[in-house]
């Protein structure tokens, strides 16, 4: 396996009240199997896809944190990049922490307020699949702080932007340093929280799952007892619909555009994006 870039997703997991829900839900959704709870690390589930290590799903510790789908980007250096993101204006919500031989996580809030992790690698490398059917293939921060969190990111992980002009919304993918940008390097997008979202709404980072059919997905997410907020609906970049799992965990469902590559960023690019400008900000979508 490739390792990722500085800055890269490269993992994803689930903070749920009810695991065993959890695994039953994403089990039903996705096809996804998993491996009975780590008792070592409080309660951490691994799923797989079709025998690939894709996701994780953990018990939530208190009842007061959110239920979420997070996102971990790869760093070569969790301590160093822990000291970026102080300077750059962000803040640690945890510092990093060795996760016995599997390697070291932090997780830290950007100057908007949205949280996301890193993830130091030893023996767990991050996703064995993704950008293909049932896997993870998208994120992208909501945040209403443009200025300061653009240049977050670009002063901690070096991100090269590229600001889509063709998305209707204001948006902008963002690629690893060393690499032109652009949709096919893109790994990551960021856009506004307007007027047409919730004044309540946090800043937050949104996940996307690859799925061969998005309306089918949709209806297994009703039947499923889950929550569908932005119905499923055509981009140049596939067919997207925005849902939450049974216990509230939101996430985005994403199918490939069947005209191929050519269509949006990534189209299935092992190095870049699956997914393109900003599910949650088509007006008339959730908030609206």
């Amino acid at each position: 396996m490739a390792a990722f870039a500085e800055g890269t997703p490269c993992w994803v997991d689930a903070s749920l009240p009810d695991v065993e829900a959890g695994k039953r839900f994403y089990g039903e959704l996705f096809g996804w199997t998993f491996t009975a709870p780590s008792a070592q690390y409080g309660g951490y589930t691994q799923a797989y896809s079709r025998g690939r290590n894709v996701a994780a799903l953990a018990p939530k510790p208190d009842g007061r944190m959110p239920t979420v789908w997070g996102v971990y980007l790869y760093t070569a250096d969790a301590y160093a990049a822990a000291r970026r993101i102080r300077s750059a204006g962000g803040q640690m919500v945890m510092e990093p922490m060795p996760v016995g031989p599997y390697g070291t996580a932090a997780m830290a809030a950007d100057p908007g307020g949205a949280v996301f992790g890193l993830w130091q690698p030893g023996t767990h490398h991050g996703f064995e699949a993704s950008m293909v059917p049932y896997t993870y293939c998208w994120t992208e921060v909501y945040t209403r702080a443009r200025d300061a969190v653009d240049t977050f990111y670009a002063q901690v992980f070096g991100y090269v932007a590229e600001d889509q002009e063709d998305a209707g919304i204001e948006y902008r993918t963002w690629s690893p340093p060393g690499s032109p940008p652009g949709p096919d390097t893109a790994v990551a997008g960021r856009t506004l929280i307007t007027e047409a979202f919730p004044e309540f709404m946090p800043a937050h980072f949104l996940v996307y799952f690859a799925v061969p059919d998005v309306d089918e997905s949709v209806a297994t997410v009703r039947r499923l007892g889950g929550r569908v907020s932005a119905d499923p609906f055509d981009t140049p970049y596939g067919r997207i619909a925005v849902v939450a799992d049974n216990q509230g965990a939101a996430f985005a469902l994403l199918s490939e555009p069947e005209a191929g590559p050519e269509s949006g960023p990534g189209s299935g690019s092992e190095s870049g994006s699956a997914a393109g400008p900003g599910a949650e900000s088509e007006p008339g979508r959730p908030g609206a």
